[in-house]
């Protein structure tokens, strides 16, 4: 089987979960209370409102709601396998279980990918009706807002992989949220820290830290990602969390398939999730 058609085989099966609902509430809460908490000041001579839109909405998604959205998203594409004997589906299919485990995390960068869509649609909708309200004569700045959301989505992939990893090594769900949760919170004091490109967590509300920089400090250097020691943290962290995460899966699923060939009346589910 290629890789191609075993993704369109993951996407069926969230089709119609509780994935697509999930991965608007976010975007909508964090910019209706951004933009709702600026309208106090806004006046028609108000300017650059667009990016202090912009950064007041993604500031707080980046570093805490985008990541807490995401960690939920991990544990419905992983529980989803001990549903409707998911498990014996997927070892009947004719592809590896590392391949099992890519194609979810696949699935899982193209949620990624659809929140941070529905995050810029959100915003530019709620924008505009901010500033006809108003009467603010500012045009949309599209390639500034282009730059920032596809930053976010990059930064965004190391942790991603962290997040899917744990989910996987760890087959208690509570556990694996709690986990993941509790390396989110300090996302904010990792992102001030000299040494924040360690912690992956924090990558993307970093890069939004930036922007706010950039635009309080406008015509001064240093507000640009530095990419060296950043990229070579990044790619070593999203690599090896997938390694783990692959190897572990194939592990699990193998696990599984000797306890479905005992005959016994627990039949062979993974853990909790897988």
């Amino acid at each position: 089987m290629r890789f191609s058609e075993l993704l369109k085989i993951e996407l069926m099966k969230y089709r119609r979960s509780k994935i697509i609902p999930l991965i608007f509430i976010a975007p909508i809460l964090v910019v209706s209370s951004g933009i709702a908490n600026l309208s106090a000041y806004f006046t028609p001579e108000y300017t650059n409102a667009w990016p202090t839109m912009f950064i007041q909405s993604a500031l707080l998604y980046a570093y805490y709601l985008l990541p807490f959205s995401m960690i939920v998203v991990c544990v419905m594409i992983a529980s989803q396998e001990t549903n409707h004997n998911g498990l014996l589906k997927m070892m009947s299919l004719p592809v590896s279980r590392q391949a099992l485990s890519l194609a979810k995390f696949c699935i899982l960068i193209f949620y990624l990918f659809m929140e941070i869509f529905v995050f810029l649609a959100v915003f530019v909708i709620a924008g505009y009706i901010a500033v006809s309200t108003f009467d603010i004569t500012e045009a949309l700045p599209i390639s500034y807002l282009l730059k920032w959301c596809v930053g976010l989505f990059l930064t965004m992939l190391p942790s991603l992989a962290v997040m899917w990893m744990l989910t996987v090594l760890f087959e208690k769900t509570l556990f694996s949220v709690g986990l993941n949760l509790l390396l989110v919170i300090p996302g904010l004091l990792a992102g001030a820290s000299p040494v924040w490109f360690l912690y992956p967590y924090c990558y993307s509300g970093y890069l939004v830290s930036l922007s706010l920089h950039a635009f309080t400090t406008e015509g001064t250097a240093g507000t640009a990602l530095q990419l060296f020691p950043f990229i070579p943290c990044a790619l070593l962290i999203f690599l090896s969390a997938l390694f783990i995460s692959a190897s572990r899966f194939s592990m699990s699923l193998a696990a599984c398939q000797v306890k479905l060939a005992i005959p016994s009346g627990n039949g062979g589910v993974l853990g909790n999730k897988l």
